[in-house]
């Protein structure tokens, strides 16, 4: 085989396992992909500060109440 057969067969090889990951992960997401630790959406959208009205992230807002 020459080298450029086998450096097409490698390239179809890393694709395909590519893609068959990729599918992997989006048809069985673990669980770890749609919430963190605190059970926050990791898509959630910015909310107002309570105090300051200025928009911050909600796990900053869950980590000042719980005194981290």
């Amino acid at each position: 085989m020459s080298v450029k057969t086998l450096t097409q067969i490698y390239m179809l090889a890393v694709a395909t396992i590519s893609i068959i990951s990729l599918a992997y992960v989006y048809l069985f997401p673990p669980p770890s992909m749609f919430t963190t630790r605190e059970n926050v959406s990791h898509f959630a959208p910015k909310i107002a500060h309570p105090e300051t009205g200025e928009p911050i992230a909600l796990d900053t807002l869950i980590r000042h109440y719980r005194g981290d």
